[in-house]
């Protein structure tokens, strides 16, 4: 018995061994690529003449996180549903670092993310590249600067996305749960007069939620990133749900409680 459980460890060593020998090429190759990408993508306007039509920097962003979960970490990218176009406000379940990448796959947007990812390695400076909105948690005025760059860039017709949860639980904590989404961020679209989107992010093996894509206790991003370049593959998906359609009157709480609720029930209609 024990040895049988020895040679599935040698056997699970190898083929993840194996998968670094693969993926980790295929990553340089895609760094190398993103440098002169994200120069490109820093230069070339933000919008069009058509509000409905991708600019071509948020189609590079859009096809360069295509080839790092499917290329690199080998995902199976799944959407359901599709995204409003032109200007709009998504709001998202949140999971993984990799939800920023995951929606990106469909339709490059303006996050607002926490301020440390701007420190993040190469992911960094992409998000930074890519258009991200970065908040300093905590600060009021930090607060109050990221509302007004998000109600200008949806004025300006590009869509900003959000995780209204404000962070990430550890998988140990139950990560499939959807907490409490803040209500300060919504009325961003409303001031800006908006569809607010809700977007539910779901990673699987089989029919089976994968919660280990979200970071262990006391793992660091380095030690997430490289756990999941050895992983076997992960099916994600993308579950772009109808815009909400309440009264702007209702206020940004109703909107916060509906865009939660309509998340909560995809996820639980999920086999």
């Amino acid at each position: 018995m024990k040895s049988d459980r020895s040679a599935n460890a040698d056997t699970s060593a190898r083929v993840r061994a194996l998968r670094y020998g693969v993926r980790a090429p295929a990553l340089l190759g895609l760094v190398l690529i993103a440098v002169p990408l994200g120069v490109v993508v820093s230069l070339l306007p933000d919008g069009t003449h058509d509000p409905l039509r991708e600019p071509l920097s948020q189609r590079i962003v859009r096809l360069w996180s295509q080839a790092l979960l499917r290329g690199v970490f080998g995902f199976r990218i799944r959407r359901h549903g599709a995204p409003v176009r032109g200007p709009v406000l998504f709001v998202a379940n949140h999971v993984s670092w990799m939800d920023i990448q995951l929606l990106h796959t469909q339709r490059a947007a303006c996050f607002v993310a926490k301020a440390e990812i701007a420190r993040w390695p190469l992911i960094g400076w992409l998000a930074t590249c890519a258009g991200t909105i970065f908040h300093q948690r905590g600060h009021a005025a930090s607060l109050n600067s990221v509302m007004a760059v998000m109600v200008q860039r949806l004025r300006e017709a590009r869509p900003v996305a959000v995780f209204p949860e404000g962070g990430i639980e550890h998988a140990a904590e139950g990560i499939a749960r959807v907490r409490t989404f803040h209500a300060r961020v919504f009325q961003c679209a409303l001031d800006a007069q908006v569809p607010i989107q809700p977007v539910a992010l779901t990673y699987r093996r089989g029919n089976d939620l994968y919660d280990d894509a979200s970071f262990r206790p006391g793992e660091t991003f380095l030690g997430n990133f490289l756990r999941l370049l050895g992983s076997a593959p992960i099916t994600a998906e993308v579950h772009f749900l109808s815009p909400l359609t309440i009264p702007a009157e209702s206020g940004r709480r109703a909107f916060a409680e509906a865009a939660r609720a309509a998340i909560a029930t995809c996820l639980e209609q999920r086999p």
